[in-house]
């Protein structure tokens, strides 16, 4: 589960018990990174807000597999296998084409963009994340041309940005807590984009 201690959902109160009743999916299953949070539940309700609204909002304009894409694509590029299993069947659910998936998983596994089976936008969103990921100090406003120059508008680049942002911390609490994936139930997420408050995992 995690190498500190946390509170199962039978054993929860309080304000814990409603953060677990918000963001659990079927038969109270709660993801281990959100448990990872349950001696501080305030940090578990910023971390829950950060990634519905970078992830799961309305208010985003690229499709949510594409976010979730960069999500796997970064969490690869950390070493974070429990996000990129978890995210990895998000993206998979969301495309509903298995064999492009697998393709897509293929390309990150093999740190080979040249073989997405994307498109030319969603390709440099990838390399821009790369960049980003592995070089943050060395990025330069030149970074943001091929983003632009393949049709990606400045609040499309924002929302590549935050993704790896969100991405960076929370592949880092996974790898600094020792989370796992036991008892977890890979690939749900919360679902309903048009309320930023519906944590629940579906």
């Amino acid at each position: 589960m995690a190498w500190i201690e946390t509170v199962a959902f039978n054993e929860a109160t309080g304000k814990l018990r409603k953060l677990y009743d918000r963001v659990s999916g079927p038969n109270g299953n709660v993801d281990n990174i959100m448990m990872a949070h349950s001696l501080r539940p305030h940090s578990m309700e910023g971390h829950m807000a950060l990634y519905k609204n970078v992830l799961h909002h309305s208010g985003n304009a690229l499709p949510k597999w594409v976010l979730e894409m960069i999500g796997v694509w970064v969490s690869s590029l950390n070493g974070c296998e429990y996000c990129v299993e978890h995210h990895y069947q998000g993206l998979r659910r969301l495309m509903q084409d298995d064999t492009r998936a697998e393709a897509i998983r293929a390309a990150i596994e093999a740190q080979d963009m040249t073989t997405l089976p994307v498109r030319a936008s969603e390709r440099a969103a990838m390399n821009y994340a790369r960049k980003l990921t592995e070089q943050p100090a060395e990025m330069d406003e030149a970074d943001l041309r091929p983003l632009r120059d393949a049709g990606l508008s400045d609040g499309e680049i924002l929302e590549i940005n935050q993704v790896v942002a969100y991405f960076a911390y929370a592949n880092r609490t996974v790898l600094g807590l020792g989370c796992s994936t036991k008892g977890d139930v890979l690939g749900l997420s919360p679902g309903n984009g048009n309320d930023p408050q519906d944590w629940g995992h579906q």
